[in-house]
């Protein structure tokens, strides 16, 4: 008896590296992408791998997304991982936030005005985008609010939409409220 032929399984998704140098992902190839991708973020065309959360990030997580999901009104709703569409090249996924409960449920990615909380959870390799680029990001698209979680120890800040545009010129987030009692 002979053996068959093993066909060879390709190895993990990864972007097209002319892709990638060109800047030339849109929103649409995300929509794409096989279910065995990892998850990703898109910033100005590039496609960027979202690092795998370690389980004290997931704990912060599971835990804010669980008390806001009995808090919110019943006009809100509250997901983890579902990302934000900027811009026809430009994508974020807030680790948790808080959306219009008036969203299609078969959505993959909401929009600025359909999102009333963004909330990060800052990790060592997201500290600088988690403290800089994403509040701007964010509040450049109108997203009402922006909370940032720093952890050990466990510190939430919360920040809202300054009313009139920043020292910039472009709209900012002022800080609300800062807590670590309890989260």
């Amino acid at each position: 008896m002979s053996a068959e032929p093993v066909a060879e399984m390709p190895g993990p998704w990864q972007p097209d590296p002319v892709r990638q140098r060109q800047a030339g992902y849109r929103l649409e190839d995300l929509l794409r992408l096989p279910p065995d991708a990892p998850r990703v973020e898109l910033v100005d065309g590039v496609i960027h791998v979202v690092p795998s959360p370690t389980l004290g990030h997931q704990d912060i997580s599971y835990l804010l997304r669980r008390w806001l999901g009995d808090h919110a009104p019943e006009h809100l709703r509250v997901a983890q991982a579902v990302g934000v569409a900027l811009g026809a090249d430009y994508t974020r996924e807030p680790d948790v936030l808080v959306y219009r409960a008036e969203v299609s449920g078969d959505r993959h990615f909401l929009l600025p005005h359909e999102v009333v909380i963004a909330v990060e959870v800052v990790s060592p390799g997201t500290r600088r985008t988690d403290r800089f680029s994403k509040p701007a990001e964010y509040a450049a698209a109108g997203i009402a609010c922006y909370w940032r979680v720093q952890q050990d120890p466990v510190r939430v800040y919360a920040y809202r939409l300054a009313d009139r545009p920043g020292r910039s010129g472009n709209r900012e987030y002022e800080l609300l409220a800062e807590a670590d009692e309890l989260l």
